[in-house]
């Protein structure tokens, strides 16, 4: 059992990793960060090509291990942490890991896009929320 939080590297998941930290400290649950990459793929001569790939996964480790760090000093006590790199679309990649593990909850972030669309929860944390089987917590 464990709860999943998803973070993007932004100020908004830096704040539902602090949050999902507390709460696996204090439901003695194992932590998992997962970040998604969602590389832009070329067709070249019948074959799929993902320009910068090594970047990429290099970039989306770095994010993982910023927010380790940021879920180990948001907690005064030990806490097991676990970081899955995932590729896809963010809401299903997030989503279809949880269903396959042990997942007992989802943590995402809010990001408003704009002004008007302040009060109205970001695309994808909508979108898990949506699609989650299990419960999901926004941090705003």
């Amino acid at each position: 059992m464990s709860y999943l939080v998803a973070t993007d590297g932004s100020t908004e998941s830096d704040d539902a990793v602090r949050y999902a930290a507390r709460q696996a400290v204090a439901f003695y649950e194992t932590l998992e960060i997962a970040h998604v990459l969602t590389p832009d793929s070329e067709l070249v001569d019948g074959t799929i090509i993902l320009p910068g790939e090594e970047a990429a996964v290099e970039a989306g480790q770095g994010v993982l291990e910023s927010a380790r760090t940021v879920a180990e000093e948001a907690v005064d006590e030990p806490i097991t942490v676990e970081t899955q790199l995932l590729t896809g679309r963010p809401a299903d990649a997030i989503t279809e890991y949880a269903a396959e593990g042990s997942v007992d909850a989802i943590y995402v972030g809010h990001r408003g896009l704009s002004e008007e669309r302040e009060q109205v929860v970001g695309s994808v944390a909508k979108s898990v929320v949506d699609k989650a089987d299990v419960p999901v917590t926004v941090i705003r």
